[in-house]
């Protein structure tokens, strides 16, 4: 019996020092500490060119541009080699695996995640192997990314909410629009939109459209939208291109005046529109701020110093101010 108590304690103790191993490891994940890879530093040291890849959620989709236009600033203004990559599509599978074959050779990563779920493995792989990792636009914070720069996305979703019910005078029947009702940035931003729409008691968000990408498909899916629901008084688009497809809408149907459109970006079409009252407020991201810190921000770490988030503000556009972005 004292033989058999023995080994009961013997396998208590080795069953808790299991457990206590184990915690070990999880805490040092938590506290995950980024050492730079000595591929890296030896060039850093070097003076050589660095290699900085930002990958885009989706370069097909008319926003795009903004970014890469900052993406190109940076590479002539600081003097690397700064490309913008990504899927055609807003594809998580394509994103990943263009990312995997860049980590033998890039001094620097910024990723904007089509999906963060499917993104944060690869971010976490990246700096495990001493890959510096930013996020810009669409953030991960499921990953170990060392900054972020970009808009808050709960919060200007909040913004384009509150604009909405203000346009309608805290009455009416609302739908939102996006391109993918499943990307991350989607989801942020309808939260903070349905948040803010939710503290007027006469506003009633009727349904969410998910329009798809392409041009005539997302004012397809937004005509048809407005024929299953004729009475509504007002069009929340979450991103950049289903708002001047709402806008044309509108316009098409000879309803300005009668429903509120209101959404995000300054792209030529949405500018032209609000000019014509077919679209009521736009919400600005600042996209090439965006693509230049995606950049910078990783110049700056590599050259030893502390980066933190740049939160690139709400800007709100509106017939009143216009000319503020026209003259740009």
């Amino acid at each position: 019996m004292r033989r058999n108590n023995h080994l009961l304690t013997v396998l208590l103790i080795l069953v808790a020092l299991l457990i206590s191993s184990s915690l070990g490891v999880m805490a040092q994940d938590d506290d995950f500490q980024f050492v730079l890879a000595d591929r890296i530093q030896e060039k850093v040291d070097a003076g050589e060119e660095l290699v900085i890849r930002v990958s885009y959620h989706d370069v097909s989709n008319e926003f795009a541009p903004f970014i890469r236009a900052g993406v190109e600033r940076a590479a002539e203004e600081l003097g690397i080699d700064a490309r913008m990559i990504g899927p055609v599509g807003a594809d998580a599978d394509v994103q990943v695996s263009e990312i995997e074959t860049l980590l033998d050779s890039v001094d620097g990563l910024a990723v904007s995640s089509v999906s963060t779920d499917a993104l944060a493995p690869v971010i976490d792989r990246a700096l495990e192997l001493g890959i510096p990792v930013v996020t810009f636009n669409t953030d991960n914070p499921d990953s170990d990314r060392l900054a972020f720069a970009g808009q808050d996305l709960v919060e200007s979703g909040r913004a384009a909410g509150h604009l909405m019910a203000e346009q309608l005078g805290g009455e009416g029947n609302v739908i939102i629009t996006t391109l993918d009702a499943a990307a991350q940035w989607s989801i942020d931003r309808e939260t903070g939109a349905r948040e803010a729409l939710a503290e007027y008691e006469g506003i009633n968000v009727l349904t969410t459209v998910n329009t798809g990408t392409e041009p005539q498909e997302i004012y397809s899916n937004i005509e048809n939208a407005m024929l299953a629901n004729p009475n509504v008084d007002g069009i929340l688009s979450l991103e950049c291109c289903s708002n001047p497809a709402a806008g044309e809408y509108v316009l098409r149907n000879g309803l300005v005046g009668e429903v509120a459109v209101v959404g995000f970006d300054l792209l030529p079409q949405t500018l032209e529109l609000i000019q014509e009252g077919a679209i009521l407020a736009t919400i600005d991201q600042a996209p090439e701020v965006q693509g230049f810190e995606a950049v910078n921000m990783l110049v700056q770490f590599l050259g030893g110093e502390t980066i933190a988030d740049v939160d690139t503000g709400v800007g709100v556009y509106t017939i009143e101010n216009l000319d503020e972005v026209l003259q740009d």
